[in-house]
C-alpha cells in the first residue's frame, strides 16, 4: 500500500464548525415537467424534483441568509470574523466580488480578508479547507466559508434535470467552540475535463464519456480512501458519511465502492431532494447530518468538482453539539418549505429566453 500520509492537511491548532446554516429556495420544478416538455414524458425523470431559486433571489441573497444562520448558529458577533468567502460557479458579477457583499450584508469588520472561490462543484469545500489553514495557524478566529450556487443548465439538457439552488455556510474556528472537529483532510485532483464553461457562455458543457468513472469515481474514492489510510480508519469507523450529489445514483454507489451501508448515507441524502446545488452539495448534507448529530459521532465528507478534483474531511462531533441552537430552521425544514412551480414559470425564473 502507497504511503499517503504525508500528504494529508492537518492544521498546527485544532481547527472545527463553529456555526452553520442552509438556505434553500422555497420554488420546486417537478422533473416530470421538464419531461412533459422535452421527451413528451418518454423516458420519465431522474429526480422527483429541484430548488429554483426566485426572481429575487441569487449567489448573493441566497449566501446572506445562509451565513446569517450560520452567525446565529456560532453565537459570536459578526466583527469577528476575519475573513468572508464565497465559492460558486455562478456568481452574479463576472467583475465585482459576492463576498464583499455578503461581508457588509452580515455586520462584518470592513477590516477582513474577502474573496470568491471557483473550483466547479468543490469551490465552497476549497473554501473550507484555507479556512482550516488560516484559523489552525493562528492569524484568525473565526471564518465564514460559503457554497453556493443557482446551478445552469441548458434548456433540454440531462443537467436540467438535477441542476438545483441553494447551498451552505460554515463558520470554521477553534475546536473547543465548535460542534464537529476537523482531525484531518485531504485533497486530490487532476485535468480531467467532463464539464466546463467558457467566459460568455451561458450555459456548462459536459464530456458524457469523462463525466463518471475517470472523473466523479476517480477522485471522491481516491480521496475518500486516502484520507481513511492517512488516518486508519475504515467505513465501520463512521456514523455518517456524505458525498457530492450530482444524482441520486453516483453518491449512493460511491459508498457503497467505499464499503458504507445505506443507514450511514442515509442523512446526508436529504439533500438529492432538491436537486444538484453544485458548489453546496455535500456541504447541505453535512448541515442535515449536524442537524441530528450526536456527541462523539463521527463524519466522512467528501466534496467533488469538475475539472477535477475532490476535497475529503474527516470530522468528530463535540459535546457542543447539544448547545446548538434550536429556533433556527434545520436543512429539512427548508426542504419541507417547497412551492411548485410550472415549466413556464421556471424559464421567466431563470431567465431562460435568450436572444
Amino acid at each position: 500500500m502507497a504511503d499517503h500520509a504525508k500528504w494529508m492537511l492537518k492544521s498546527l491548532r485544532d481547527v472545527g464548525i463553529v456555526g452553520y446554516g442552509a438556505y434553500i429556495p422555497r420554488y420546486r420544478l417537478p422533473g416530470e415537467a421538464i419531461s412533459r416538455v422535452w421527451t413528451n414524458g418518454l423516458g420519465g425523470a431522474p429526480v422527483k424534483e429541484k430548488a429554483v431559486a426566485g426572481l429575487d433571489e441569487d449567489v448573493v441573497t441566497m449566501s446572506i441568509e445562509a451565513a446569517r444562520n450560520a452567525v446565529a448558529c456560532a453565537g459570536i458577533d459578526p466583527q469577528q470574523i476575519r475573513a468572508v468567502w464565497v465559492g460558486s460557479e455562478s456568481h452574479p458579477y463576472a467583475v465585482k466580488p459576492t463576498s464583499t457583499i455578503v461581508a457588509e450584508s452580515i455586520g462584518a469588520s470592513a477590516n477582513i480578508q474577502a474573496a470568491d472561490w471557483e473550483f466547479a462543484c468543490k469551490a465552497g469545500t476549497e473554501a473550507v479547507q484555507a479556512s482550516i489553514g488560516l484559523v489552525g495557524s493562528g492569524m484568525a478566529q473565526y471564518i465564514l466559508s460559503i457554497g453556493m450556487d443557482t446551478a445552469q443548465g441548458r434548456p433540454g439538457d440531462a443537467l436540467e434535470y438535477t441542476a438545483g439552488s441553494g447551498g451552505a455556510a460554515f463558520i470554521l474556528g477553534p475546536a473547543e467552540d465548535s460542534y464537529a472537529v476537523y482531525q484531518g483532510s485531504y485533497s486530490y485532483v487532476t485535468d480531467t475535463p467532463d464539464f466546463w464553461r467558457r467566459a460568455g457562455e451561458a450555459y456548462p458543457s459536459h464530456g458524457d464519456r469523462f463525466t463518471g468513472e475517470p472523473a466523479y469515481f476517480a477522485h471522491t474514492l481516491s480521496a475518500a480512501s486516502r484520507l481513511m489510510e492517512m488516518l486508519k480508519s475504515d467505513a465501520g469507523d463512521y456514523d455518517f458519511a456524505v458525498f457530492h450529489q450530482p444524482n441520486v445514483k453516483f453518491p449512493t454507489l460511491a459508498a457503497k465502492k467505499l464499503g458504507f451501508s445505506d443507514e450511514q448515507i442515509r442523512a446526508g441524502l436529504l439533500a438529492n431532494e432538491i436537486g444538484n446545488v453544485y458548489s453546496g452539495s455535500c456541504m447541505i448534507g453535512l448541515t442535515a447530518i449536524l442537524d441530528i448529530a450526536e456527541p462523539g459521532q463521527r463524519i466522512l465528507m467528501v466534496s467533488y468538482g469538475s475539472g477535477a478534483g475532490s476535497d475529503a474531511f474527516d470530522l468528530r462531533v463535540t459535546e457542543r453539539i447539544l448547545e446548538r441552537p434550536r429556533n433556527l430552521p434545520g436543512t429539512a425544514d427548508y426542504i419541507a418549505r417547497r412551492s411548485q412551480i410550472d415549466y413556464a414559470t421556471y424559464v421567466r425564473y431563470r431567465d431562460k429566453l435568450k436572444d
